[in-house]
């Protein structure tokens, strides 16, 4: 299939459009605005779980694949849904959580109650000869990764929260019922599949206590077996439909190990997700700290994975945003001086580049982390968890919150603003998560005077009419610059020069004589035009082609 024009928008139904009133986005809400998503040009939509759940991370924690929460709508919801996308030419993406299952979810109940076939389906293991726990493996929320697995004295593992227990995929069992779940959606019609934590499934095993300095994430990430997986998962379901197109979230992954997965002829995934790029924020890799990005290492990662990929044919997703992450417009740009303009240079320093864009919702107006005074605006688990985490390492209560202000998954998951109501247009209830800046950033106000949902129109066009940026390899460019992100793009004699600036300030740039004659395909610049020496202004951004067209 050709997907390499397509462009993904990544929808939270949560907080999408409520329209029962109930606060909590759902299905006839999402129903409700298929013509704004027709009117962006997307092509397919990636959902976030909407199945069965307690709810304990947000529906990552299913209970049932095969049936939609009632939190939700219903199956008939989704059908409808599904044939009116269908109409306005968008297709569906399901999130395929396949690491682990809820401990509500039927097959944990059965192997609670002593049933030994689906206890063979989980990691269940004795705890060490002297009482610890099996391994002294950390959870990806903060504590152990082992909980007491009901009254029998073992313990079953769970990488993510303690109500979500890993599913052992040494078992053919738990593999095909993968396959089983992925083949209900695709005789539903569903062609695209988001895999969660995919790369974690690997595990061994026998498992073993990580060695004293290694994070116990090394042990299980990127195994070789995992493509193994893969491969015989895409062979019994999604494989069989040329049209799919599936990515996987993949964790701590390497370059090559995400050529593997996505390299033609592989046979196993189109695309993957990677997460370097939004660690640059981290100190020494820790997620809860607070310290402004590290710009040359941003901009060294994206030339390395891109020309990376280019170089070795695999295929990347392209995204800043999504429901894990806080918004990139706090973490890379300036949404009080420049708001307008960073969030033009984040969508062209993506949507032009070689790999599948993705668009989180509220991104093509300009949404920005929400203004929250105390830890009783977070809803997150994870959150919380941490704020817990840094008061008992003895940081301050001010200091511990705003690291959380400034890293919560729940700044990317406040309700879309569709207008400047006290809800943002979203409920005619209380919302679920409170929005706060909505007076000032709502899609009423962008459709009627902003130029942001414009700019994300155009950039999706120029990915369908011009082959060099849907096709063309990946290049860095300008790398002695300082603040600035610069690649080209070639393809059978046609040529793309990017030049985004990430500074707070004007940078100057010498463009090669070649360039000093192209076209200024799209820019945030007004009047900007090639030269010898050219000024980007402050987070602004300008795209050069030459070529046939």
């Amino acid at each position: 299939m050709n997907f390499e024009d397509k462009v993904i928008y990544q929808l939270y139904p949560k907080s999408f459009y409520d329209s029962n009133g109930d606060g909590i986005g759902d299905l006839r809400g999402i129903i409700a605005k298929i013509d704004y998503l027709k009117s962006l040009h997307i092509d397919m939509i990636w959902f976030n779980p909407f199945f069965v759940s307690p709810q304990n991370d947000n529906g990552y924690d299913i209970a049932d694949y095969r049936k939609i929460d009632p939190l939700f709508g219903t199956m008939a919801d989704f059908e409808e849904l599904q044939a009116k996308l269908a109409d306005a030419g968008i297709g569906v993406m399901l999130d395929m959580v396949l690491n682990h299952t809820s401990i509500y979810h039927e097959w944990f109940q059965k192997a609670l109650a002593g049933d030994k076939k689906y206890q063979a389906y989980y990691y269940i293991r004795d705890p060490k000869p002297n009482g610890d726990k099996p391994t002294n493996w950390e959870s990806k929320f903060g504590g152990d990764a082992w909980a007491p697995f009901g009254d029998t004295g073992k313990y079953y593992l769970h990488l993510y929260d303690k109500t979500q227990a890993d599913l052992d995929w040494h078992n053919p069992d738990v593999r095909q019922e993968a396959a089983d779940i992925v083949n209900f959606w695709r005789a539903k019609g569903v062609k695209g599949f988001r895999f969660d934590v995919l790369n974690v499934i690997g595990k061994a095993n026998d498992l073993v206590d990580a060695p004293a300095g290694v994070e116990s994430k090394t042990l299980y990430t990127d195994t070789p077996v995992v493509q193994d997986y893969i491969k015989e998962l895409a062979a019994r379901s999604f494989g069989q439909d040329e049209d799919s197109i599936t990515v996987g979230e993949m964790s701590s992954t390497t370059l090559p190990t995400a050529i593997a997965y996505t390299k033609p002829g592989n046979d196993e995934l189109t695309m993957v997700f990677q997460f370097h790029h939004l660690k640059t924020d981290y100190i020494a890799g820790e997620k809860w700290s607070l310290m402004r990005y590290d710009f040359n290492a941003l901009r060294d990662l994206l030339h390395s994975w891109g020309s990376g990929m280019s170089q070795g044919g695999g295929w990347q997703a392209l995204f800043w945003n999504n429901h894990d992450q806080p918004r990139a417009l706090d973490r890379f740009a300036d949404p009080k001086h420049y708001r307008v303009r960073s969030a033009e240079l984040l969508a062209a320093s993506i949507h032009l580049s070689r790999g599948t864009p993705y668009i989180y919702m509220g991104e093509e107006i300009g949404m920005s982390d929400p203004d929250y005074t105390s830890m009783a605006d977070y809803v997150d688990i994870e959150a919380h968890n941490a704020y817990k985490e840094l008061l008992a390492k003895g940081i301050a209560p001010d200091e511990a919150f705003a690291i959380i202000h400034s890293k919560a998954r729940d700044n990317s998951r406040t309700p879309m603003q569709w207008d400047d109501t006290p809800t943002a247009g979203f409920t005619t209830g209380t919302p679920w998560l409170k929005p706060t800046n909505q007076a000032e950033v709502n899609v009423k106000r962008e459709l009627a005077q902003g130029q942001i949902f414009d700019f994300y129109q155009r950039l999706i066009s120029l990915r369908k009419h011009y082959a060099v940026i849907a096709r063309g390899d990946y290049q860095p460019f300008g790398t002695d610059v300082d603040w600035l992100y610069a690649y080209t793009r070639h393809l059978d004699g046609d040529s793309l020069l990017v030049l985004n600036n990430y500074a707070d300030h004007d940078i100057t740039v010498n463009l090669p004589e070649a360039w000093q004659q192209g076209q200024v395909l799209i820019s945030s610049v007004a009047d900007f035009q090639p030269a010898p020496t050219v000024t980007l202004p402050a987070y602004s951004t300008a795209a050069i082609y030459r070529g046939q067209h």
